[in-house]
C-alpha cells in the first residue's frame, strides 16, 4: 500500500497534462479528471482502512540520502482528509460542469494541478516538499481566480498572488532556518525540535506564520474575502473546500510533530482562535451579498478549526477533526448554492433578491441544510462538531473561548437567516421571476451586478440547468443531516486519528524507517 502514496500527487498532474493535450475535447477532460479522482478516493479509502487502528505508512521516493529524502507518509488524519477533499472536489466539479465553467479549455487542467498540490500537501512528510505542493496550489489557484478576465478579478488576483507569494517567501525562510539548525527538513528528524531548541523554535514559528496566512487566520485574512467574492462560483466552491483547509491541516501536523504539543504556545493559539472567530463574524454582518457573507464566515470558522490546537486534549482534537471533515463539505455546498442563485438570477445582492422559496424550492432546501450545519443547529453534522468542541473547551477550563464559540455560533445563525430572508423569503423579485443567461465562457455576471438586457432562458432549459446546479449542494446538505444522525459512527472513525495526532509515535516511526 505504501507504494501507492505518490499517486494522489502524480495522477492529477498526469491528468492535467492530458487535459492540455485534449483541451478541445471536454468529454475526454471530464473523464480523465473523474478517473483520477476516483482512483484517489479508492486509495484514500484503503489508507483509512490501513490506518484505522492509529497506524501510519510511509514510502521513500527516489532513494535520496538522509536529510534530502523525499518521504510521503499518511496516518489516519491525512487519510480521512484525502478521502473527504477528493470527494468534495468531485461534487464541486459536477457543479462546475452544470454551470459550464469547464467550457474554458484549460479549466479542468488547472483544477487537476490544484488537486495535485492539495493531495501532495496532505501526504508529504517534509517541509520543502510541502512548500513545493503549496506553490503548485498557488499557481493553479491564481490562474483559476483570474480566469474570468475582468478588472476586479485581475485586481483581486494581484492581491491574492502578492500576499501568498510573501507567505511562501516567509515559509521558505523558516524552512531554511530550521535546516540551518537541524540539518534536515524531514518531519521524522524535526520531531519535537521546536519544544527543545529555542533556535529551532524561531524557524518553526516563522513557518507557522506563513501557514497561518494561507489558512486565513486573523489578522492575516484580508486576501480571502476579496478572492472568494470575485472568482467564478464553481471556483469559489472548490477553493472553499480545499485551500484554507490545507493550511489548517498543516498547522495540526506542525503542532503535533515539530512542536510536540508544546503547552507554551497554547495561549497564543487560543488568542488567535478567539480573535479569528470574532473578527470573521463581524465582517460577515456588514456584507449585503451572499458570497461576501459566506467568505467572512470562512474566516470565522477557521477560528473553530484552530481552537483544538490551543486546547490539545483528546476530546478537543477529536471534536476538531469531526468539525473539520464535515465543515469543508458544508462550506463548499453553501458556495455552490450561492453560485446557483447567481447563475439563475445574475445577481448575488440580497437587496435584489427574494421569494426563491416559491420559484426554486429545492434550491432553498439545498441552501438551508448546509446553512443549519454551518450554524451548528441539530441534528446536522455541524451541531455535533461544535457541541463537542465547545464541551471540550469547557472541560479544559477555557471558559472564555467556549463562550465566544457559543456567541459566534449565534451570530452565524443570524447571518444565515439574513441570507434566507434576503434570497428565499418574501415575494419573488423581477430578477428571480425572469432568469438570466450566462456571461462569456459559462461565467455569471459578477456578484451584485444585474444585466437587464439578458433574455430569460426557456422554461425547459431553466429546469434542466437548475437540477444540475442544485443537486451537488443538495447532496451535501442531505449528507450533513445523515452524518449528524450517525454521529457516534463518525466519532469512532475519527477518534484513532485524533489519538495519533496527540501521540504521533507511529507516524514518526513510519517516516524515519521509510
Amino acid at each position: 500500500m505504501s507504494q501507492l502514496l505518490i499517486l494522489p500527487f502524480a495522477l492529477p498532474l498526469v491528468a492535467a497534462a492530458l487535459c492540455v493535450l485534449w483541451r478541445e475535447h471536454r468529454a475526454a477532460q471530464r473523464a480523465l479528471t473523474y478517473t483520477s479522482l476516483g482512483v484517489v478516493i479508492a486509495i484514500g479509502l484503503g489508507l483509512v482502512r490501513v490506518t484505522r487502528d492509529g497506524g501510519a505508512i510511509a514510502t521513500d521516493i527516489g532513494s535520496w540520502p538522509g536529510g534530502l529524502a523525499i518521504i510521503y507518509a499518511v496516518d489516519g488524519f491525512a487519510a480521512l482528509l484525502l478521502v473527504t477533499t477528493a470527494s468534495v472536489a468531485a461534487i464541486g466539479l459536477a457543479f462546475a460542469i452544470g454551470r459550464g465553467e469547464d467550457r474554458h479549455p484549460l479549466f479542468l487542467a488547472l483544477v487537476n494541478v490544484l488537486l495535485a498540490g492539495v493531495f501532495g500537501s496532505l501526504t508529504t512528510a517534509d517541509l520543502f516538499n510541502l512548500f513545493v505542493s503549496y506553490e503548485v496550489m498557488l499557481i493553479a489557484s491564481y490562474v483559476l481566480l483570474t480566469l474570468r478576465g475582468g478588472r476586479r478579478q485581475t485586481r483581486a488576483g494581484a492581491i491574492y498572488l502578492a500576499v501568498n507569494l510573501l507567505a511562501s517567501t516567509v515559509f521558505l525562510l523558516g524552512t531554511a532556518l530550521l535546516y540551518g539548525v537541524v540539518g534536515t527538513v524531514g518531519f521524522g528528524e524535526l520531531a519535537g525540535v521546536a519544544a527543545s531548541d529555542p533556535r529551532a523554535a524561531i524557524g518553526a514559528g516563522v513557518v507557522v506564520v506563513a501557514v497561518a496566512v494561507k489558512a486565513g487566520v486573523v489578522p492575516m485574512h484580508g486576501w480571502l474575502p476579496r478572492a472568494y467574492v470575485e472568482c467564478g462560483p464553481a471556483v469559489a466552491a472548490l477553493f472553499s473546500g480545499l485551500l484554507t483547509k490545507v493550511g489548517v491541516y498543516t498547522l495540526f501536523r506542525l503542532y503535533s510533530v515539530v512542536f510536540a504539543g508544546d503547552p507554551d504556545w497554547r495561549p497564543m493559539l487560543l488568542l488567535a482562535a478567539g480573535v479569528t472567530m470574532v473578527v470573521g463574524v463581524i465582517g460577515a454582518i456588514g456584507r449585503g451579498d451572499i458570497r461576501g457573507i459566506l467568505a467572512f464566515h470562512m474566516v470565522s470558522q477557521v477560528g473553530y478549526l484552530i481552537l483544538p490546537l490551543g486546547l490539545w486534549t483528546t476530546a478537543a482534537v477529536t471534536a476538531g477533526l469531526v468539525y473539520l471533515l464535515q465543515y469543508l463539505a458544508v462550506k463548499a455546498a453553501l458556495f455552490m448554492a450561492a453560485g446557483a442563485v447567481e447563475t439563475l438570477t445574475a445577481t448575488g445582492s440580497l437587496a435584489r433578491l427574494g421569494g426563491m422559496v416559491h420559484t426554486r424550492p429545492m434550491l432553498a432546501v439545498a441552501f438551508l441544510l448546509p446553512a443549519l450545519a454551518l450554524a451548528g443547529v441539530p441534528p446536522t453534522s455541524g451541531f455535533v462538531g461544535k457541541f463537542l468542541l465547545i464541551l471540550a473547551a469547557f472541560e479544559a477550563g477555557a471558559y472564555l473561548l467556549g463562550a465566544i464559540a457559543v456567541i459566534v455560533s449565534f451570530f452565524t445563525l443570524l447571518s444565515m437567516i439574513k441570507i434566507w430572508n434576503g434570497v428565499f423569503w418574501g415575494e419573488p423579485t423581477p430578477e428571480v421571476t425572469h432568469e438570466h443567461t450566462e456571461g462569456p465562457v459559462g461565467l455569471a455576471v459578477p456578484t451584485g451586478t444585474l444585466r437587464p438586457s439578458s433574455p430569460p432562458t426557456s422554461p425547459l432549459v431553466a429546469r434542466g440547468r437548475a437540477a444540475e446546479l442544485i443537486a451537488p449542494a443538495l447532496s451535501i446538505g442531505v449528507a450533513a443531516v445523515l452524518v449528524g444522525l450517525a454521529a457516534p459512527a463518525l466519532i469512532d472513525l475519527v477518534a484513532p486519528a485524533a489519538d495519533a495526532l496527540l501521540a504521533p509515535d507511529a507516524y514518526l516511526e513510519a517516516v524515519t524507517s521509510a
